[in-house]
């Protein structure tokens, strides 16, 4: 009887260990999940908003519909839910080893900032940015002959458009049949002018003020000659325009501007046309072909396409190949190079349907 009672007493007091452990993580569990439903923005410490983009070393971008702000990078600090909105601005500042920190205004109000930190598996941050998921026939607005429609938002009617990768465009390249620009050696650099110089006519093409360059004071950079327009090119860069714009110039009578691209031309003789791709001001990319009578020096705009969702690398890398096929380099939409670390090149193909003009 004994060595029973022994054993029974023995159980109960075990059982009654295991039961107030069970109790004391329940309460302790409880305790913190209180905790976190209480937590709210006003618990978050207060900073000095950002007044300029360029002083963050990095932006976040999120595909969820609700993310998490934590009160310190570590897993089981306060953290409280937070629906995501897309005109909300998440800057990061430092890197954890499963946190970002960021600089958040709320109801994006400068002088209401807080710093909170995100975890990394639900932002990527801007250098990180692919076209994973990205709909790339998504367009803004389009002009097709003139005619200019602002209801169609994609690109299907006039073709397909498709993400390569780096190897088939190197390949594609190969086959590349636009005109290449060659130096026009009567065209010289003189005392801060671009000139024309020929059996003794001397006329300056074109300058402007104020304007820093390797050169000198120059709003112009040549870029070379266009054999089949018979035109000079030049880069504008200016300080009245916050992009590169490229303009050409007959010089065989007198210095007169003929026309212009926003990105860098790229001509084909066969077809006639001066096409060009640049990053749009607003939005996306722009996507431009126009056909050049020579003879009369007019202009048709054929296509104008306003892409959303990337914008334009190097346009001078942009090419055509047969069959109204053309490549180019991109970037994600909203990503930039930060700290050392380079943004994703991307690659894409456009085809146009066969006849389209």
């Amino acid at each position: 009887m004994k060595v029973l009672n022994q054993f029974f007493i023995s159980s109960m007091i075990v059982f009654v260990g295991c039961n107030q452990q069970n109790k004391t993580t329940e309460t302790n569990k409880v305790e913190t999940e209180v905790k976190q439903k209480t937590i709210t923005l006003a618990d978050f410490k207060k900073i000095k908003g950002v007044d300029n983009v360029q002083d963050v070393p990095f932006q976040l971008f999120t595909k969820l519909d609700s993310i998490q702000f934590f009160a310190a990078p570590n897993k089981d600090a306060a953290h409280m839910k937070m629906a995501y909105n897309k005109f909300d601005n998440y800057y990061g500042f430092e890197e954890f080893e499963d946190f970002y920190s960021i600089h958040y205004s709320i109801n994006n109000n400068i002088s209401n900032s807080i710093e909170a930190f995100v975890l990394k598996s639900e932002f990527t941050p801007a250098y990180e940015l692919t076209l994973k998921g990205v709909d790339l026939y998504e367009i803004r607005s389009s002009t097709f002959k003139e005619s200019s429609d602002f209801k169609n938002k994609s690109f299907k009617k006039f073709g397909t458009i498709a993400e390569i990768s780096e190897q088939e465009f190197k390949a594609g390249s190969k086959n590349q049949i636009g005109e290449a620009l060659v130096k026009n050696p009567n065209i010289q650099l003189q005392d801060g002018n671009w000139v024309y110089i020929e059996n003794g006519r001397k006329e300056v093409i074109t300058q402007h003020e104020n304007i820093s360059t390797e050169t000198g004071p120059l709003a112009n950079e040549y870029v070379g000659q266009s054999p089949f327009l018979n035109l000079e090119v030049f880069k504008e860069n200016s300080d009245e325009v916050v992009d590169s714009f490229y303009s050409f110039y007959s010089i065989k009578n007198a210095v007169m501007f003929e026309l212009g691209t926003e990105g860098y031309p790229q001509i084909l003789p066969t077809k006639g046309w001066v096409t060009s791709v640049s990053s749009n001001n607003d939005v996306g990319s722009n996507f431009v072909i126009s056909k050049y009578f020579p003879q009369t020096k007019k202009q048709d705009n054929l296509l104008y396409m306003n892409f959303t969702n990337f914008k334009i690398a190097d346009n001078k890398k942009a090419f055509w190949t047969d069959n109204d096929t053309f490549y180019a380099e991109v970037y994600p939409l909203n990503s930039a190079s930060v700290n050392g670390k380079k943004q994703k090149a991307a690659y894409i193909k456009i085809q146009l349907k066969a006849n389209l003009f």
